[in-house]
Parts: structure tokens; C-alpha cells; sequence
């Protein structure tokens, strides 16, 4: 299945690796690597996560994000990426519900 990352998808991803770049030095890269591979794991698991406001939400394994997605015909699409850390209705005004 192919993979689509909206743009505020990619914005997520960007603010989450300057966060943990300033925690530490090549923190960002890694939490990059580790989100890459739960989005890729969305190709063969794709549809069996927990619907949440209306998405699709899969928990990453290393870093406290939920990835917010939708499968349209052979594609996912990946709207967010956002941090576990905040208040559960910024999620549900970010993913516009």
C-alpha cells in the first residue's frame, strides 16, 4: 500500500525533530529514523488501529505520537503526527473535527 503524508503531517514530523533536537544532538534524527518506521509499518498494517475522531490512529513505538491516518482505495493517508503530551482535544481541533 502506498503511503501519502499531508503537508501538516510533515510539519509535525519537522517540529517533533527540532523539539528533540534540542533536548539533545542527533535525538531529532532518531526520533525521525523511529517514526519513519512505524509510517512504513502502515503498508502492511494499515486498518487495524483504533478509530479516533473519525482517523485511524496508530501509537508509535518509541516516542509518545499518534499517527492519524485514512486509507482511501490502495493509499494511506497520513494527516498528523502529533504529540501524546497535550490535551486530547488539540488533536481533535487539529485533525478539523
Amino acid at each position: 500500500m502506498e503511503i501519502e503524508l499531508h503537508r501538516l503531517a510533515e510539519e509535525d514530523l519537522l517540529a517533533g525533530f527540532h523539539f528533540y533536537e534540542r533536548q539533545s544532538a542527533r535525538l531529532g534524527h532518531y526520533f525521525l529514523d523511529s517514526l519513519y518506521a512505524d509510517l512504513e509499518s502502515l503498508a502492511i498494517h494499515a486498518g487495524v488501529h483504533r478509530k479516533v475522531f473519525g482517523c485511524f490512529r496508530l501509537l508509535a513505538k518509541t516516542f509518545p505520537y499518534a499517527v492519524y491516518y485514512r486509507i482511501e482505495s490502495d493509499r494511506v493517508i497520513v494527516f498528523r503526527v502529533l504529540d501524546c503530551r497535550v490535551d486530547p482535544e488539540r488533536h481533535k481541533s487539529g485533525l478539523g473535527r
